[in-house]
Protein backbone atom coordinates (compact mmCIF):
# COMPACT_ATOMS: atom_id res chain seq x y z
CA UNK A 1 0.00 0.00 0.00
CA UNK A 2 1.38 3.40 -1.03
CA UNK A 3 1.27 6.14 1.57
CA UNK A 4 1.38 9.90 1.17
CA UNK A 5 4.88 9.88 2.66
CA UNK A 6 6.29 7.80 -0.20
CA UNK A 7 8.58 9.59 -2.64
CA UNK A 8 10.00 9.03 -6.08
CA UNK A 9 13.46 10.31 -7.03
CA UNK A 10 13.66 12.68 -9.97
CA UNK A 11 17.22 13.02 -11.22
CA UNK A 12 18.05 16.10 -13.28
CA UNK A 13 21.20 15.60 -15.34
CA UNK A 14 23.69 17.73 -17.32
CA UNK A 15 22.68 21.09 -18.73
CA UNK A 16 19.09 20.64 -17.47
CA UNK A 17 20.37 21.31 -13.92
CA UNK A 18 20.59 25.02 -14.71
CA UNK A 19 16.76 25.08 -14.72
CA UNK A 20 16.66 23.87 -11.09
CA UNK A 21 19.37 26.02 -9.54
CA UNK A 22 22.40 24.08 -10.73
CA UNK A 23 25.29 25.19 -12.89
CA UNK A 24 24.51 23.10 -15.98
CA UNK A 25 26.79 20.20 -15.03
CA UNK A 26 26.53 17.08 -12.92
CA UNK A 27 23.19 16.08 -11.48
CA UNK A 28 20.64 17.00 -8.85
CA UNK A 29 18.19 14.57 -7.30
CA UNK A 30 14.80 15.60 -5.89
CA UNK A 31 12.66 13.31 -3.76
CA UNK A 32 9.16 14.13 -4.99
CA UNK A 33 5.95 13.15 -3.17
CA UNK A 34 4.33 9.96 -4.45
CA UNK A 35 0.67 10.04 -3.41
CA UNK A 36 -1.69 7.24 -4.44
CA UNK A 37 -2.47 7.54 -8.14
CA UNK A 38 0.60 9.66 -8.96
CA UNK A 39 1.61 9.62 -12.62
CA UNK A 40 4.76 10.64 -14.45
CA UNK A 41 2.90 13.80 -15.49
CA UNK A 42 1.71 14.72 -11.99
CA UNK A 43 5.17 14.27 -10.45
CA UNK A 44 6.86 16.31 -13.19
CA UNK A 45 4.18 19.01 -12.94
CA UNK A 46 4.77 19.22 -9.19
CA UNK A 47 8.54 19.60 -9.60
CA UNK A 48 8.34 22.06 -12.48
CA UNK A 49 5.77 24.21 -10.66
CA UNK A 50 8.54 25.09 -8.18
CA UNK A 51 11.05 25.96 -10.91
CA UNK A 52 9.64 28.35 -13.56
CA UNK A 53 12.67 27.90 -15.83
CA UNK A 54 12.16 24.12 -15.79
CA UNK A 55 8.44 24.62 -16.41
CA UNK A 56 9.20 26.66 -19.54
CA UNK A 57 11.87 24.26 -20.81
CA UNK A 58 10.11 20.97 -20.02
CA UNK A 59 6.56 21.55 -21.18
CA UNK A 60 5.14 22.40 -24.59
CA UNK A 61 1.46 22.75 -23.80
CA UNK A 62 0.46 19.54 -22.08
CA UNK A 63 3.29 17.49 -23.60
CA UNK A 64 7.02 17.26 -22.99
CA UNK A 65 9.06 19.61 -25.14
CA UNK A 66 11.58 18.28 -27.61
CA UNK A 67 14.87 19.17 -25.91
CA UNK A 68 14.55 17.26 -22.63
CA UNK A 69 14.34 13.48 -22.60
CA UNK A 70 12.31 11.84 -19.82
CA UNK A 71 13.34 8.39 -18.66
CA UNK A 72 11.38 6.20 -16.27
CA UNK A 73 13.48 3.45 -14.73
CA UNK A 74 16.16 4.08 -17.40
CA UNK A 75 13.71 3.63 -20.33
CA UNK A 76 12.87 6.57 -22.58
CA UNK A 77 9.32 7.81 -22.12
CA UNK A 78 7.07 6.22 -24.72
CA UNK A 79 8.71 2.79 -24.65
CA UNK A 80 7.44 1.30 -21.39
CA UNK A 81 5.79 4.34 -19.81
CA UNK A 82 3.81 7.39 -20.89
CA UNK A 83 3.14 10.69 -19.13
CA UNK A 84 -0.01 9.10 -17.72
CA UNK A 85 1.64 5.93 -16.41
CA UNK A 86 1.15 5.44 -12.70
CA UNK A 87 4.26 5.42 -10.57
CA UNK A 88 5.03 3.01 -7.75
CA UNK A 89 7.57 3.04 -4.95
CA UNK A 90 10.93 2.08 -6.40
CA UNK A 91 10.32 3.87 -9.70
CA UNK A 92 12.60 6.74 -10.68
CA UNK A 93 12.49 9.51 -13.24
CA UNK A 94 15.44 11.08 -15.02
CA UNK A 95 15.41 14.37 -16.96
CA UNK A 96 18.24 14.30 -19.46
CA UNK A 97 19.07 17.04 -21.93
CA UNK A 98 19.16 15.95 -25.53
CA UNK A 99 22.45 16.55 -27.24
CA UNK A 100 22.57 17.75 -30.79
CA UNK A 101 25.63 17.91 -32.89
CA UNK A 102 26.98 17.36 -36.30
Amino acid sequence: MTTATATVPVEVVSWVTRFVGGDGTGRRVFEEPLPDGATVRSVLRGLSARYPDLQAALWHGDQIGEHIEVLVNDAVLGLQHTLDSRLRPGDRITLLGQYMGG
